[in-house]
C-alpha cells in the first residue's frame, strides 16, 4: 500500500515537471515569436533604406569614383545595418542591385557626367537619357605647381617638425592586415598654403576620389556665394518657391536655409526613416519632398541640422539660373576648376537636382585646396573665387545655434567626445557623416583633411593639437 502511495506521488511529481516544462517550452516559443515580430516590425519598413543606400553607394563609388567592389563593402558599407545588404555588380550596365536576404530589391544605374540614381518611379530606360559632358579644365595638373597642380616643391618650410608630423600620421591609419579601427582613408596637411604631408591607405592615392557626405553642403555654400557676388542672389530676400507663396513658407530667407533655422518640421538620422533617408532613398525628385514639410517654428529662431534646407539651397541656385545647362556646368567653370579640384563631382537625383546634402566625391588634395579657398578669404592661386565677405559669412555664427553652426560650416563639434579643446578657436570645419573633415584654422594658418568610413575610435581633437605641435614656433 505504501509502495503505491510512493509510486503514486513519483507519477504525478514527474507529470507537475512535464507540465511546467511544457509551460517554460510555450513561454519560451511565446517570447521568440514575440521577439520575431517585434524584429520583423522594426526592421521591414527598414529594408528598402538599407537596400537602396547600399545600392546608390556601391554604384557610386564602383563607376563614378572608381573603387573596388571589396573595399566598397569593407570600408563606405561596412557599418550596421547597411552590412547586411548584398550587392550584385553589373559592369556592362553600370548599375547595382541590392537585397537583404533576397528582399527588399533596390537597383542604381550610373548615367554620365550625372552619377548614380536609384530607380524608383521614373523608369530605367528615361533615367538612361540623362548625361552630362563635364566642361574641359584647359590645364594639366601634371605639368603645375601646386596648389592649382600637382607638382610639389623640394623644400618644407623652416621649423617644420617633418619627422614628427609623419609618424602623427602613421598613427592615424590601421595597419595593413589588421582588423579596422581608426578607419583612416586619407590625410593632408597644408601649412602656410603648402602641402607639407599626405599619406594614404593602402591602395589609394592623391587621386583616389572618396565619399564627401554632408561636406557637398558647404560646396553649396560656395555657390550661393558666386550668385551672390554676380548680384543673382541675396541672403535676405525670400527663397522664392512658388509651392510657398500662399502661407507661412514665404517667410523662410535664403539666410535662414544657408544657416539651417528655415524652421520646416525636419528629422535627420541616417540609422533609421527619417526626413533625410526618404528624401535620399525614396524620391526621385528630393526638392519636391522637401517642400511638402510644414512650418514648425518661426524662421530664424531655430536651428535644426537639415539635409533638407542644403538641398533646398540647391533648388533656389537652380531657380535663380534657370537653365540647366548652365546649373550642371556651373559648380565645375566657376568652383571645382579654379580651385584644382579635377578629382571631384557632385551627383544629381533623378530631377537633376545637385544633391547638396550628401553626394559628392572628391580627392583628399582636392579637399585641402577647398579648405585653401577660405584660409585665403576666398582667393585661390591669385585669382578670386567668392568674395572676402561672402567668406566671412559663411563662418558667422547662426543666431539660432549656439554658437555651433555658421552658414555651412561647423564651429564646433557636434559630438561633445570630439571637442576641439587643444585648437584655437578661429577653427571652423566641413563636416561629413563618418568622420570626413575639412579644418581650416586661420591663425595657425593651417589646411587638415581627414577621409575616413567611420570616426568612432579616432581622436580628431588630438590629430589637430598633434599637428599644430609640429609648426614652425612663431
Amino acid at each position: 500500500m505504501r509502495s503505491s502511495k510512493i509510486f503514486l506521488f513519483l507519477v504525478e511529481n514527474q507529470n507537475q515537471v512535464k507540465m511546467k516544462r511544457n509551460r517554460v517550452k510555450r513561454g519560451i516559443l511565446f517570447f521568440v515569436v514575440v521577439l520575431i515580430a517585434a524584429v520583423v516590425w522594426f526592421v521591414w519598413p527598414r529594408l528598402p533604406i538599407i537596400t537602396a543606400f547600399a545600392a546608390k553607394g556601391m554604384c557610386s563609388s564602383i563607376f563614378l569614383a572608381d573603387k573596388e567592389q571589396a573595399r566598397v563593402q569593407a570600408e563606405d558599407l561596412s557599418f550596421f545595418p547597411i552590412s547586411l545588404a548584398k550587392s550584385v555588380v553589373d559592369f556592362d550596365e553600370k548599375s547595382v542591385t541590392s537585397t537583404v536576404f533576397g528582399l527588399a530589391k533596390r537597383k542604381a544605374i550610373y548615367r554620365e557626367g550625372l552619377g548614380a540614381v536609384l530607380v524608383l518611379d521614373t523608369p530605367e530606360n528615361e533615367l538612361k537619357k540623362f548625361e552630362f559632358q563635364f566642361p574641359t579644365p584647359e590645364y594639366s595638373q601634371d605639368t603645375i605647381f601646386w596648389p592649382k597642380g600637382d607638382l610639389l616643391p623640394d623644400t618644407l618650410p623652416e621649423g617644420l617638425n617633418t619627422v614628427r608630423l609623419n609618424e602623427l600620421l602613421d598613427t592615424c591609419f590601421d595597419a595593413p592586415g589588421s582588423e579596422p579601427f581608426k578607419k583612416t582613408l586619407g590625410i593632408a596637411v597644408v601649412f602656410n598654403n603648402q602641402l607639407v604631408a599626405e599619406k594614404y591607405l593602402d591602395g589609394y592615392d592623391y587621386k583616389t576620389m572618396f565619399h564627401g557626405w554632408s561636406m557637398t553642403k558647404t560646396i553649396t555654400g560656395v555657390l550661393a556665394g558666386i550668385l551672390a557676388d554676380e548680384g543673382k542672389l541675396t541672403v535676405d530676400e525670400p527663397a522664392g518657391f512658388p509651392e510657398w507663396n500662399e502661407d507661412q513658407h514665404k517667410n523662410i530667407s535664403v539666410k535662414d536655409i544657408i544657416q539651417m533655422s528655415s524652421g520646416l518640421d525636419w528629422y535627420e538620422n541616417y540609422f533609421t526613416i527619417s526626413d533625410a533617408t526618404v528624401m535620399l532613398m525614396q524620391n526621385d525628385d528630393m526638392l519636391a519632398s522637401i517642400l511638402d514639410n510644414k512650418v514648425k517654428y518661426e524662421p530664424g529662431t531655430y536651428w535644426n541640422y537639415s539635409s533638407g534646407d542644403a538641398n533646398l539651397l540647391s533648388g533656389i541656385i537652380r531657380n535663380r539660373m534657370n537653365n540647366d545647362e548652365s546649373y550642371h556646368k556651373f559648380i565645375y567653370t566657376k568652383l571645382l576648376y579654379p580651385t584644382g579640384m579635377l578629382h571631384t563631382k557632385v551627383e544629381t537625383d533623378a530631377a537633376g537636382l545637385f544633391v547638396a546634402s550628401s553626394y559628392s566625391y572628391g580627392s583628399t588634395r582636392d579637399w585641402a585646396r577647398f579648405g585653401m579657398l577660405f584660409l585665403n578669404d576666398g582667393i585661390f592661386a591669385g585669382d578670386t573665387v567668392i568674395s572676402k565677405s561672402w567668406v566671412d559669412f559663411m563662418k558667422t555664427p547662426a543666431k539660432a545655434s549656439n554658437g555651433n553652426y555658421a552658414g555651412t560650416f561647423w564651429l564646433k563639434e557636434s559630438n561633445p567626445e570630439q571637442a576641439l579643446k587643444d585648437v584655437p578657436e578661429d577653427v571652423f570645419f566641413a563636416d561629413g557623416f563618418l568622420g570626413q573633415r575639412i579644418y581650416v584654422i586661420p591663425s595657425k594658418k593651417l589646411v587638415v583633411v581627414r577621409m575616413g568610413y567611420g570616426y568612432s575610435n579616432f581622436d580628431l581633437n588630438n590629430l589637430l593639437g598633434g599637428i599644430i605641435k609640429t609648426l614652425p614656433v612663431e
